[in-house]
């Protein structure tokens, strides 16, 4: 019998890698996946990487200065079209810190075919507030071995 947990991806250097099905629900009348579906995508992406390294959304919520994130900007190239069946893969890479703001690549692929990319840079707030503020030192601690040298700056 399979372990029945839902995986959270895996590691392919410091790339996250989710795989991820296209369902009839993320299509639109014709079979191919609608432009939204793929944001929605990119965002169980970027939650997954930091699940499988520790960080959880509801424990930032619940801790003593909570804290969550915010989407400030994302740009997004669509490649080919993507269709119900498809096995897709959800590449992300946590690139830089600095101050609040996170900085995302991500990609997403059919085998070795890239359907989308995104640049996404995410801000950390303050739940009481809804403010920018510096990321808590365990999301900082979790993502920066992800990071290059030169891009760990969480000034």
């Amino acid at each position: 019998m399979s372990d029945p947990t839902p995986t959270a991806g895996w590691f392919d250097g410091a790339e996250h890698v989710l795989p991820v099905r296209v369902y009839y629900e993320d299509t639109d009348f014709t079979g191919v996946v609608y432009h939204g579906a793929y944001v929605r995508f990119f965002e169980r992406g970027r939650s997954d990487c930091l699940r499988a390294i520790g960080v959880h959304h509801a424990e930032l919520a619940a801790g003593p200065e909570p804290a969550g994130f915010a989407v400030v900007r994302m740009e997004v190239d669509f490649r080919k079209a993507a269709r119900i069946d498809d096995a897709l893969a959800v590449r992300t890479a946590y690139e830089a810190m600095k101050g609040p703001r996170l900085f995302v690549r991500q990609r997403i692929l059919r085998g070795q075919e890239l359907i989308a990319e995104a640049l996404v840079q995410a801000a950390c707030i303050d739940l009481r507030t809804g403010r920018a503020r510096k990321p808590p030192s365990v999301l900082l601690e979790a993502v920066r071995p992800l990071l290059g040298p030169s891009r760990s700056r969480s000034e």
